[in-house]
């Protein structure tokens, strides 16, 4: 081995070292650290020295919020041990963690987090069993921090906060609309499974739901969908104008919809025993449906709205096949991409980083490391099923690793890694502010054609 080669620092090695310097930075090795258990009422905290040994404790019962007298105390007794600098430290649990965070720099001093993951394995290792108590935890928290492993957490400014708040508004609700449109599904094809018959995509059409509404409205409790028949179906196709508005009319969904409820063939389908009550709760189940679908709007135009504040919507829309209330979600959950060092440390927060499984000469299957914030991963993984469309880039890179002689990966597995490209480039737009570029995106010279078969057609 060469003195170069011997001395080299791998790209890891050199972001590892940088990481480090900067916590050092923060936690010196003259700092006390005043490390919290933070919960709903009661708050365990622990102040120790840079060799994590516990000069005072305190337990106090309040709120996060109400925490300035005892981050006050710790101070106080940290400069009655001779301590000049002081490091507030935690677990990011909920909202609190922000709480102390703004505590902490009323008095002047850093606040630093630290991963459950770490003290639930560091707590195991403490005594080698499963003992939990909050005061054990206070300590363990405080000796990561002295052994830094521990991170400075993002203080987003309000615009990026309230980008975050409307994506997790917006995945709630996506959650309660596919919640309410497998329940009206399920219901349906118990008590009057015809009517599903009646468009080739009855939960995405709206005059079918528009229809089915009308016609729920017009059942009310009893059940008997011969109250339709009744009505007529020129009285049922006014009503169902009504309830649709402005929205286009197809006038076959709503007749079928009208024959469902009509034919005696169709409404003796399905169990009825079970009718009166099942289509009650259908009703129910459509209008929970259509509030959702309707505030889902209302979001999105809210999360476009924050995307144009922070500047962001014409460059994110560059990248062919991401919409930019796509490109909004993935924001939401990550954050400001320029906080991350390099586009590989957002798609390891986002968890799908490969995950090595080497040992000497034996090499293990490789999947992703899975940590990190799920809603992301779910953000890009959803977006990458537009892009593999219109993204010829994307396109590209899921043909070879599917088509590749050597180790193909399955459907799946290139999508992921595709998620992770798309994650890339999203970093590389914002963050550098330039529009997409094919031939960046695929790694080739400016001049270079990224797309190889008009290579091909050209020879």
């Amino acid at each position: 081995m060469s003195n170069a080669s011997r001395h080299r620092l791998s790209r890891g090695d050199r972001r590892r070292n940088e990481k480090l310097a900067r916590l050092r930075a923060v936690i010196t090795r003259e700092s006390a650290v005043l490390a919290f258990d933070l919960a709903a009422d009661k708050q365990v905290c622990a102040l120790t020295d840079p060799d994590s040994q516990v000069l005072a404790r305190r337990t106090v019962r309040c709120k996060a919020w109400q925490l300035s007298d005892a981050v006050e105390w710790g101070l106080a007794r940290a400069a009655e041990a001779g301590y000049g600098s002081v490091v507030v430290a935690c677990e990011p649990t909920g909202h609190r963690w922000r709480v102390l965070d703004q505590i902490a720099a009323q008095f002047g001093v850093v606040l630093v987090c630290v991963q459950p993951l770490l003290v639930c394995r560091a707590r195991e290792a403490e005594d080698f069993t499963r003992n939990k108590n909050d005061d054990t935890d206070a300590m363990i928290i405080a000796r990561l921090v002295t052994e830094l492993r521990c991170y400075l957490p993002e203080r987003a400014d309000p615009t990026w906060a309230r980008l975050r708040h409307l994506g997790a508004r917006r995945a709630g609700l996506l959650v309660a609309a596919g919640a309410a449109r497998q329940q009206v599904r399920d219901l349906l094809e118990c008590a009057w499974p015809s009517v599903l018959e009646a468009a080739s995509k009855p939960l995405d059409s709206a005059n079918w739901l528009a229809a089915v509404t009308v016609a729920l409205d017009r059942v009310g409790e009893s059940g008997d969908l011969g109250v339709i028949g009744r009505w007529g179906p020129t009285r049922f196709a006014a009503a169902v104008r009504r309830e649709l508005g402005t929205t286009r009319w197809h006038g076959a969904i709503v007749r079928a919809v009208f024959d469902a409820a009509t034919d005696p063939a169709h409404t003796a389908v399905g169990v009825t025993g079970q009718r009166a009550g099942a289509l009650e709760r259908v009703g129910y189940a459509c209008a929970d449906l259509t509030a959702r679908r309707t505030e889902i709007v209302e979001v999105e135009s809210r999360m476009l709205a924050v995307l144009d504040q922070l500047g962001l919507t014409d460059l994110v829309s560059s990248i062919p096949g991401v919409s930019a209330i796509g490109a909004a979600t993935i924001l939401a959950q990550a954050g400001d991409p320029a906080r991350f060092t390099s586009a590989r440390a957002l798609v390891k927060h986002a968890g799908l980083c490969p995950r090595d499984n080497a040992s000497g000469t034996y090499q293990g299957k490789t999947g992703i490391s899975g940590r990190g914030r799920p809603e992301l991963r779910l953000a890009a993984w959803r977006a990458v099923f537009t892009a593999l469309r219109h993204n010829p880039v994307l396109a590209a890179r899921h043909t070879h690793l599917t088509g590749r002689t050597d180790n193909p990966l399955t459907d799946t597995q290139a999508r992921v890694a595709c998620a992770a490209s798309l994650l890339r480039q999203l970093h590389a737009v914002i963050v550098t502010g330039t529009a997409w570029d094919p031939a960046i995106a695929a790694g080739l010279d400016r001049h270079e054609d990224p797309n190889p078969q008009n290579g091909a057609a050209a020879a």
